[in-house]
């Protein structure tokens, strides 16, 4: 019987470790450096940033947890994109005009315009190459 419960034990314990590391993983991930080349959006500049070209908007609040986790994937997108596509933020909480307009209800919105209409549009957390494959198509 005590061989049962050092089993058990010893389980439980890796089992500790192996979601100690997944949520340190997820952590850095959320830490990581933001890119120099995100456009920061608000009410004032929106129209005129996604009036031209491709433009992707990240919709996103700082108390929403999954927006936390979407981040760190568009500031590797707007690396990775380099000058193909605007890849902006737009903070839905200190910018409500322009969330109300578009009817953003949930967050992380994500939606990609085309010379300053919308063309493809999100919802929740979306990987890196998702958003590539929807930029390429739109591009």
């Amino acid at each position: 019987m005590n061989t049962y419960i050092f089993i058990g034990l010893g389980i439980l314990a890796l089992l500790i470790i192996w979601f100690y590391n997944s949520y340190k993983k997820i952590l850095t991930k959320m830490n990581s450096k933001v890119s120099d080349k995100l456009i920061i959006l608000t009410d004032i500049n929106f129209k005129n940033q996604i009036s031209k070209g491709v433009t992707l908007v990240d919709f996103w609040a700082d108390w929403c947890q999954p927006c936390k986790i979407q981040g760190p994937i568009i500031s590797e997108l707007a690396d990775e994109i380099d000058g193909k596509a605007k890849i902006c933020k737009l903070d839905v909480q200190n910018n409500p005009k322009t969330s109300n307009e578009l009817m953003i209800r949930n967050i992380p919105t994500i939606i990609i315009f085309k010379e300053g209409k919308p063309v493809k549009q999100f919802v929740g957390i979306k990987s890196k190459k998702v958003l590539l494959k929807a930029l390429e198509e739109i591009s």
